[in-house]
């Protein structure tokens, strides 16, 4: 079956709510409509007050509607319910090059429980939560469905915290576990980090998580780890072979070079240790 495209005026389309996915301007895009047209149609679906609402295609929507002396857009008009036209938005959407994490975190949320809902109807795997572990194993096609539960995790975070994943601030591991924090904790991290310019590790966060579970994370406790001196930040002296290789014979090993440096050094500090004896 041939489905029939329709040239549906801008004005009419609505955006679908809550998108998770941003719509930032994309000149290039904008440029390749100008030249070619929309290369495919954009999926909507009708409403009312005979406006159609946008399921798949809200960047190229976007784009065309800045383009001079356009005012339509070639669309496929389906009639389809809440949820497979949330399936829809989140499939379509999962190829960009470009996903911010909490992006992909609402969009694997709205998915999994669009699935869960569907699941629930059909009365397939509806008892003991069962609904939600097999649903969330069909939610991306490229991870796995323990994966897709760590992004979900994400939309427990506070606005500022995930706004620091998005910026790569804070990585992916860590903020997994900052989302067990309660939001009255995720506050005090926040005002920690930002007084003391510092981001948690990993290892700092899962014991920030341990110490919630057990009722005893204040923001003293979260300032004490905070300021915790972390191994990749201790300042550390490097050599490099090639401009000390001239002071040891020829064909000695970094390692017998770093024996003979501390050798040298412990001489040294016996030498200073005599001299403050003298004295």
């Amino acid at each position: 079956m041939i489905e029939e495209v329709r040239n549906i005026p801008l004005k009419d389309l609505v955006p679908f709510p809550g998108n998770p996915f941003s719509i930032n301007e994309d000149y290039e895009f904008q440029r390749s409509i100008e030249l070619y047209g929309a290369i495919s149609p954009i999926v909507v679906r009708p409403i009312d007050g005979g406006k159609f609402e946008i399921v798949s295609g809200h960047r190229r929507a976007e784009a065309t509607k800045r383009v001079e002396g356009v005012d339509r857009i070639a669309s496929y008009v389906r009639e389809m319910d809440d949820d497979t036209a949330i399936i829809l938005l989140v499939d379509s959407n999962l190829h960009r090059k470009h996903i911010l994490p909490s992006e992909k975190a609402f969009a694997y949320k709205m998915k999994l429980e669009a699935l869960s809902r569907q699941g629930q109807r059909t009365d397939l795997y509806a008892t003991c939560g069962r609904v939600v572990h097999k649903s969330r194993d069909m939610v991306a096609e490229d991870e796995s469905g323990r994966q897709v539960q760590r992004y979900i995790r994400l939309t427990e975070l506070s606005p500022q915290l995930l706004q620091m994943v998005d910026d790569s601030k804070i990585a992916f591991s860590p903020a997994v576990e900052l989302s067990y924090l309660t939001k009255k904790e995720q506050s005090d991290l926040v005002e920690t980090i930002d007084s003391e310019d510092r981001t948690p590790s990993h290892a700092q966060s899962i014991r920030m998580r341990k110490l919630s579970n057990e009722g005893r994370l204040d923001i003293d406790k979260i300032f004490e780890i905070m300021t915790e001196e972390k191994a990749n930040q201790q300042e550390q002296i490097k050599l490099k072979t090639e401009k000390i290789k001239d002071y040891f014979p020829k064909g000695y090993t970094p390692k017998q070079m770093e024996n003979m440096i501390f050798k040298l050094l412990e001489q040294w500090q016996r030498q200073r240790e005599r001299n403050r004896d003298a004295r």
